[in-house]
């Protein structure tokens, strides 16, 4: 009894969300069956209530004391990290919630099945941060796939969001495949699939024996390789810059911002817990991701005329600092991970505020904003929209004073203690050449000539709250440094059984 209370106090969270998923859902059917309280009556109703269940959410996991426990018959594993990373994942999720309300009624997507599938999917990634066992880990990030399949071609009227959702299913299959065939490696030579009965045996195992050691090496890394296609690392990135050009935009904004968490968290319990006796190997094959993904990530940005593709190409850059803080092995190096991940989301949720919510005039209708030169000149349209958006380019960027530049300064000095100074010069190298486009898109908002006077929609009082949080965060997070250090470092804290 005991055992059971414990389990279910520690899935309080993902079992209310769970429920509200079965009463949404039946709420939805029902009403829209009725022409009078049908759409698009029903899909802004149920928005409404969609929000409701994430601030209680996020109230029942704040209010909830954290436990260091095996449930769910050992397939869940509840600590300080899964606790602080599902507090991670449900402010962005409100976040992002406020950034595309407005923009769904704008744009009359009334499909009340698309909140039902992004509760589904901040689900799977409340699970994803918890999974303890081979199996939970494959369960888990397919049922995380299998939705973001139907959310990315949910548009049927757009042929590009077909597309988009075909290459991205045929890609995320071969994926999983190799996430299933490496696990069945694994299990089929030491016969567990628990994590913690893994590491125990690595730990207690002499690779004398070149066979067993061989295929061991070989399930890891077609394991390590699809967890590295879903957090869409080069060189498997191959299917992030044509999905988020072919997505709508809100579906964008949540698989650049929402996603990665999910899967750097369950990276980091494989390589810094289960996998470290192999460090000698996933560092190496950490080094070769980081590099691809920093030469890829900056290089493809710059060649970039979109703003979706663009956006694709700096979040693979930025995948490359999530991995470079990775190669020290160090359960303490976390910290430095969780600080850039939480500026990463900050800034791009201020990024996608504006692209959400900025939209120009062409007669007889507004238009979503596509292509970069369309900034042209935006300083003398709207100047205060213009500073944020600058002020977000440099964050990202890193120019200092702003959180962007100690979120890599933190990632560097972890990368420079275990003496990786060629990795770190040419990620510094890099990021100099990454300057280039961000001030170049700087360059044309304040000092271009535009020919046609361009008429810019205000801003949503949503889109506006969300932007003024992410430009303050970013500008003034320096003095929040400490809090977010302390927090980062309490997710380090390694859970020992």
């Amino acid at each position: 009894m005991h055992n059971f209370l414990y389990n279910f106090y520690s899935l309080l969270t993902e079992t209310y969300i769970l429920c509200n998923v079965c009463l949404l859902l039946i709420y939805g059917v029902s009403l829209s069956m009725f022409s009078i309280w049908g759409y698009p009556l029903i899909s802004k109703n149920l928005s409404l209530l969609v929000f409701q269940v994430l601030s209680f959410s996020l109230l029942l996991t704040l209010f909830h004391m954290p436990l260091n426990l095996l449930n769910g018959s050992n397939f869940l594993v509840s600590d300080l990290f899964s606790y602080y990373a599902k507090l991670i994942i449900l402010i962005a999720a409100i976040a992002w919630f406020l950034l595309v309300f407005s923009y769904i009624f704008r744009e009359k997507l009334n499909v009340f099945e698309f909140w039902i599938l992004i509760l589904l999917a901040i689900l799977a990634m409340l699970f994803a941060v918890q999974v303890y066992d081979l199996l939970s880990i494959y369960l888990i990030i397919e049922f995380q796939s299998l939705i973001f399949y139907i959310l990315v071609s949910m548009k049927r009227t757009s042929e590009f969001s077909t597309e988009a959702g075909l290459k991205y299913f045929i890609l995320g299959a071969f994926s999983s495949a190799l996430l299933l065939f490496g696990s069945s490696i694994i299990y089929g030579l030491t016969g567990l699939t628990n994590l913690g009965d893994i590491s125990k045996f690595l730990s207690s195992t002499l690779f004398n024996d070149i066979w067993f050691s061989g295929n061991l090496v070989v399930g890891f890394i077609f394991l390590l390789v699809a967890l590295l296609f879903k957090l869409s690392a080069a060189p498997f990135h191959m299917w992030s810059p044509d999905v988020y050009e072919g997505t709508s935009v809100p579906v964008t904004a949540f698989l650049s911002i929402l996603p990665k968490v999910a899967v750097l968290g369950i990276i980091i319990r494989l390589l810094l817990f289960i996998f470290h006796d192999l460090i000698f190997l996933w560092q190496n094959v950490i080094l070769i991701s980081t590099f691809l993904s920093i030469l890829i990530g900056t290089l493809g940005a710059m060649v970039q005329r979109k703003w979706k593709r663009f956006i694709a190409y700096s979040s693979i850059n930025h995948v490359g600092f999530f991995l470079l803080a990775l190669l020290t092995g160090d359960i303490w190096s976390i910290s430095s991970i969780i600080f850039y991940v939480i500026i990463y989301i900050i800034t791009m949720i201020g990024i996608f505020a504006f692209t959400v919510d900025t939209t120009l005039y062409n007669y007889p209708k507004f238009y979503q904003i596509r292509y970069l030169y369309e900034l042209d000149d935006l300083v003398k349209l709207n100047p205060y929209l213009a500073f944020s958006l600058i002020i977000f380019l440099f964050s990202i960027a890193g120019v200092p004073p702003l959180a962007g530049f100690f979120a890599k300064l933190f990632v560097l000095l972890t990368a420079l203690q275990i003496n990786a100074f060629g990795i770190s010069i040419f990620a510094i190298f890099m990021s100099c050449i990454a300057c280039f486009y961000y001030i170049r898109i700087v360059k044309n908002i304040c000092f271009s000539f535009c020919y046609d006077w361009k008429v810019v929609n205000p801003m949503t009082w949503t889109g506006s709250f969300i932007m003024g949080i992410s430009l303050i965060s970013i500008i003034f997070l320096f003095l929040d440094v400490e809090l977010i250090s302390v927090v980062s470092i309490l997710m380090s804290i390694p859970l020992l059984y």
